[in-house]
């Protein structure tokens, strides 16, 4: 069996095309005879905390230009016209990324596109993680944290990182091994505050096809809860960013969900593969076991043209006892990670009868079902209930991210001379690993964090004129 599977050509070539600008990073704007004002609060101290979007990440990986482009340093760098004081955050050794641990590599370098698709850069990781530069830094960006963990006693420490109870990031940032990171918030005593938790309280759910676990909303209102209200009773003010739908952002919607090319003769006989287990599931439908409706939805039918991947849904009655798989078609509903991009099509040890996501269907990890997108914002509404909630209780400015990103992927979002979208790195927000932002996509974030400030505080962040034109969508090799 022979099936052409062609797969983002059009990707690949137009992001041959995009810029490689980069920013230096000793850069200082606005400029110095801009009157900007703090308004009715103070950004001398201004903390930052979050998770890897906070500290930088990007092209899947934290590197020395992704934290220089972070949105807080770049808050931070306006807010210095204001009463803002110096603004530190752990860098990196280099611009490959990754970490290692006592030598060994346990976070890969950076992406970058090189001319057939994204992969890592030359180079090795050289920031090692037990080389600790202890704090508190301003950017208190955690990549991996949840919510609960800005409350954990000891997630920045090296002997429970061994014992898989702490964060790499973390360990080499943390003023102690026994601080928690609203400890180190608080011990700078902040006048002002960004906080971006519960992304990945949802994320991890999301790109894992919905087998790793939601954090339970009452567990992240308990989270936020205590970490904002120590802030607040602290005596800072601050912005509290909401989640996004994490199901919207490119890395679950760029692989299409019918990207299974196939002419007659291939589909026939595809159909006489399946012909059992469609028959099977007849059979059991007559039985009673399952409604006719399941019955249809499992069928699996082949036709020229472009055609629905197949998948597991481990949702679909149990019909292992009789010998049937739980198998389907996938929907328009349902949403494939940006990984099985190089899966779909390819064989199974070889054998051309083997195709993943046709004869074999892509397994419950590479795929987000209907039913987990309904769950994964069902959470996700909960969590942003919440956090509103306490915007309003405290006084704090509060950012709606859920409905920029919906409208950013929905209509597209203009700022300065363009126009956001949800393309992968095309669109101007994501970078190559579908989930972190591109530079230009943190001014982005910044301006609208600014514009959410003054309107509260009554300061003029905004006045500063960043252009979010001045930042790359993507960094080359060998920086």
């Amino acid at each position: 069996m022979k099936i052409k599977y062609l797969l983002l050509s059009v990707f690949m070539l137009a992001l041959w095309s995009c810029e490689t600008d980069v920013v230096n990073p000793d850069e200082v704007y606005p400029d110095p005879y801009l009157d900007i004002d703090s308004g009715d609060t103070d950004f001398s101290t201004y903390v930052s905390l979050g998770a890897s979007i906070t500290a930088g990440t990007t092209d899947g990986s934290t590197f020395l230009l992704g934290q220089a482009n972070s949105y807080p340093n770049m808050l931070a760098n306006v807010m210095s016209m204001a009463g803002g004081g110096e603004f530190t955050q752990p860098y990196v050794n280099d611009n490959v990324g990754g970490l290692t641990l006592f030598g060994n590599v346990i976070a890969g370098p950076r992406l970058y596109f090189n001319g057939a698709g994204p992969v890592p850069v030359d180079g090795t990781p050289t920031t090692e993680v037990s080389n600790i530069m202890p704090g508190p830094y301003n950017n208190l960006g955690v990549p991996g944290m949840q919510a609960i963990h800005a409350l954990a006693p000891g997630y920045g420490s090296l002997e429970g990182l061994l014992a898989g109870q702490a964060n790499p990031y973390f360990v080499r940032m943390a003023s102690s091994p026994g601080t928690s990171i609203l400890q180190d918030a608080l011990a700078q005593s902040p006048t002002f505050v960004s906080v971006w938790l519960g992304g990945n309280d949802a994320l991890g759910f999301a790109t894992s096809g919905g087998t790793s676990t939601l954090t339970p909303p009452s567990e992240f209102d308990f989270a936020i809860g205590s970490t904002i209200g120590a802030l607040a009773g602290s005596g800072a003010d601050g912005i509290l960013i909401n989640v996004p739908d994490v199901t919207a952002i490119a890395f679950l919607n760029t692989v299409p969900y019918n990207a299974i090319p196939l002419d007659q003769a291939t589909a026939d006989l595809l159909n006489g593969g399946f012909a059992a287990y469609n028959g099977g599931l007849q059979l059991v439908q007559m039985m009673g076991l399952i409604s006719a409706e399941e019955a249809a939805a499992r069928t699996i039918v082949f036709v020229a043209g472009q055609n629905a991947a197949t998948i597991e849904d481990t949702d679909l009655t149990d019909l292992s006892v009789l010998g049937l798989p739980n198998w389907r078609m996938a929907t328009a509903a349902d949403k494939i990670v940006l990984p099985a991009m190089t899966v779909l099509g390819t064989t199974v040890g070889g054998d051309p009868t083997q195709i993943n996501g046709v004869s074999v269907p892509l397994a419950d990890n590479l795929v987000l079902t209907a039913d987990e997108v309904m769950e994964a914002q069902a959470a996700i509404s909960s969590y942003n209930a919440t956090i509103s909630a306490l915007a309003s209780q405290y006084g704090w400015a509060h950012w709606d991210s859920h409905a920029v990103l919906n409208q950013v992927v929905n209509t597209g979002y203009p700022m300065d001379t363009f126009t956001l979208t949800g393309d992968l790195v095309f669109g101007g927000l994501f970078s190559l690993d579908g989930v972190h932002p591109t530079a230009r996509g943190n001014a982005f974030i910044a301006k609208l964090l600014m514009a959410e400030i003054d309107a509260t505080y009554g300061s003029n962040l905004s006045d500063a004129g960043i252009d979010i034109g001045d930042y790359p969508t993507n960094y080359p090799n060998g920086l």
